[in-house]
Order: C-alpha cells, then sequence, then structure tokens
C-alpha cells in the first residue's frame, strides 16, 4: 500500500515538474515570441574590440539581429573574443559554426582577413561583412559565393548631418575630430563639409570652416586624446564639432558636456548611431545635435531576410546609400527644430533622386 501511494506520489510530483517546465522563461536563442513560427535558421555574431551595447557598430549589428528574431522568429547568438587578432575572430567564428550557427554576422573592417579564410573554411555557411570586404592581407577583395560585404555612403549621411547642422545653429564655426584616417571616416569629414557648404549656398546660413579644425586623431581607442583635441578646437572658439572617432568621440562628448556645464553653448555631431543619449546631462538635455547615422541595424535584417526568402546576395558587395534609406540623421531630436527636420527631408529627398550629388573624395570645400 505504501509503495502503492509512493508511486502516485512521484507520478503527481514529475507531472507538476514538467508542468512548470512548460510555463517557465525562454533561452534567447530559440528565436520568435511563437514557438511554431520559429524558423530553423540560426543567425551568430562576433563583436569587434567593444561590447555588444557599444552605440556603434556591435549594438546596431546585434539590433538588427534582434529584429530579426521577433519579427523573422530565427535563432540569435553572440560571442565575443578574448583579444582583436585574426586568430581570436577565427576562434568565436568556428565556435559559433560547430553549435549549428551558419549565419555569421561580423561588424566592421578588423574581420576581413578572418571573414576571407572563414569563406573557406565554413563553405556550407554564411557570412556578412559589415564596412569591409574580405581580403587575404592584400586589400584585393575576394567575395566569395556564400560571403556578402557591406558598405554604408558616409558621405551622404555626413552631408545630411551638415545640412542639419547649419540649418539650425545659423551660423558659427565647425570642426571635425576623425579617429584612424580611413575611407569610412574620411567620407564622414568629405560629406559634413560638403553639407555646411551646401547650406551656407542655398540655405542662408553662415557656418565657418577653417583647416585647422578638421584632423584626424589617428586611433579609436583614446579617450583622453578626444577631449584635449575638442577642448583646444572649443578654446580656438568652435562652435560644433563633428566626431567620427569611437572612443575618441566619447572624449570629445564628455569634453563638451563640461563645457554645457560651466555654461558654454557647444556642440557634438554624432556618428554611425544616433548618439544623444551619450551626450546626456541634467536629466533628458544632450549635447548632441544631431548624428549622421549607418543604418546598421537595417542592412543586418535585411541579408537575413534575404536568405530566409531563398534571396542571399552571395558574392556581391552592397552599398547602403540614400536611395535605398540605408543612411541619414535620427527622425526625432529635441536640439533640431522642426523646420529644420522639415528642411533636411527636402534635402535628403534631392540626394535621393540625384539632384544633389555628395562626392565620396576630398573636395577644397573650406574656400
Amino acid at each position: 500500500m505504501k509503495k502503492r501511494k509512493f508511486g502516485l506520489f512521484m507520478s503527481l510530483l514529475l507531472s507538476a515538474g514538467m508542468l512548470l517546465s512548460a510555463c517557465g522563461g525562454k533561452d534567447d536563442s530559440k528565436g520568435g515570441k511563437d514557438a511554431e513560427k520559429k524558423n530553423d535558421l540560426k543567425v551568430g555574431m562576433v563583436t569587434d574590440a567593444g561590447t555588444i551595447d557599444d552605440k556603434s557598430f556591435n549594438q546596431g549589428t546585434w539590433e538588427g539581429i534582434l529584429k530579426a528574431k521577433d519579427e523573422l522568429a530565427v535563432q540569435n547568438k553572440y560571442l565575443k573574443p578574448s583579444g582583436t587578432t585574426e586568430a581570436d575572430y577565427l576562434k568565436e567564428i568556428g565556435n559559433l559554426y560547430d553549435a549549428g550557427y551558419k549565419f555569421i554576422v561580423t561588424p566592421g573592417f578588423k574581420f576581413e582577413t578572418a571573414v576571407f579564410k572563414a569563406q573557406d573554411n565554413y563553405k556550407d555557411a554564411k557570412f556578412v561583412i559589415i564596412d569591409g570586404n574580405p581580403h587575404s592581407g592584400d586589400f584585393k577583395p575576394v567575395v566569395k559565393d556564400n560571403t556578402v560585404a557591406i558598405f554604408f555612403a558616409e558621405h551622404e549621411a555626413g552631408f545630411l548631418a551638415g545640412v542639419a547642422t547649419a540649418l539650425e545653429l545659423k551660423e558659427g564655426e565647425a570642426g571635425f575630430i576623425g579617429g584612424m584616417e580611413i575611407p569610412p571616416v574620411q567620407k564622414f569629414n568629405w560629406g559634413f563639409q560638403q553639407g555646411i557648404k551646401y547650406a551656407n549656398e542655398n540655405l542662408s546660413t553662415k557656418i565657418g570652416m577653417k583647416p585647422e579644425n578638421f584632423l584626424y586623431q589617428g586611433s579609436f581607442d583614446n579617450v583622453a586624446a578626444g577631449g584635449q583635441i575638442a577642448a583646444s578646437m572649443f578654446d580656438r572658439g568652435v562652435d560644433v564639432i563633428h566626431a567620427a572617432a569611437g572612443g575618441v568621440g566619447v572624449g570629445a562628448i564628455k569634453e563638451a558636456i563640461n563645457r554645457v556645464k560651466a555654461g558654454e553653448k557647444v556642440w557634438i555631431v554624432g556618428v554611425d548611431v544616433d548618439q544623444y543619449e551619450d551626450g546626456k546631462y541634467d536629466g533628458d538635455k544632450s549635447v548632441i545635435l544631431t548624428s549622421a547615422m549607418k543604418k546598421i541595424d537595417q542592412s543586418a535584417f535585411d541579408m537575413i531576410k534575404d536568405e530566409l526568402d531563398g534571396k542571399f546576395k552571395g558574392g556581391e558587395t552592397l552599398v547602403f546609400d540614400a536611395k535605398n534609406d540605408g543612411v541619414g540623421i535620427p527622425e526625432k531630436n529635441p536640439n533640431l527644430s522642426d523646420d529644420t527636420l522639415s528642411k533636411v527631408k527636402e534635402v535628403f529627398e534631392k540626394v535621393k533622386s540625384g539632384e544633389i550629388e555628395v562626392k565620396g573624395e576630398q573636395g577644397d570645400l573650406f574656400k
């Protein structure tokens, strides 16, 4: 009798355990909200030196993957390597592959040689490299059929940010701090200059630009140097700085915050993503006037959707620009008036249609 009761008790206990287990939390890697809609695509990402919430490439890429998880029910996972060498990146790519994550997204040019090798090492996997081309170290692009390379028209993003800056401030001095002097950073600079010049010539603004206020620090991680360069510019009378410089830009933002708190009126134009949150002080106020944005999240999402739709553009190098809404400025920012946003939208449509051509090369814009 006792044995019979004990057996009944265990059966009930196991049933309860199974019920509780069914009602428990979900594993983030399992994909979308509805288990019945979950598909088999497992999307992996390897971060670069930054964190997953770096307000830049890592975060933008991951947000696109999370959007795909919510809207397309893919499974997802990211790994952060212990270092930033090719071997470190290849190790985590291999770990994702071994775990069944055979659609792998990598953010930034630092992955170029790693993806070059990975596309041969894992021929049944798909790779997306954002802002870079796979190469063997000779900088000669080799995009295999299982890889898509994505670039952005940074000059168009910089142009729109320059127009917005000039329209909002009307007059004053502008500057630029770049990190490493590489094409994506240079194009932000050249576009920003063109945008200010366009506004001065067509929209009755008077923003000055001097060569000594447009420079590159040489790295992406020297926060202190960014603050020092920004301080020098502000001391020379610069009112707004477009910072396309990673951690160096963080230093510039901190310097701007300190000065605003001390009663000065200075601004920073952010880069890559909407950096409004990074520039906050005294509650919801921010020193970020606007940001020159790449739609990094949208590009990652689009590539995942293409794979699910059987339209993966393997072997191609894609450019996200104004024509496909791949660049722009934030739709909302308390520091820009409705009039400014309306006029920038008009300019954006002209860039999109080709009526305004923004050059992705250096010009003599200081005259």
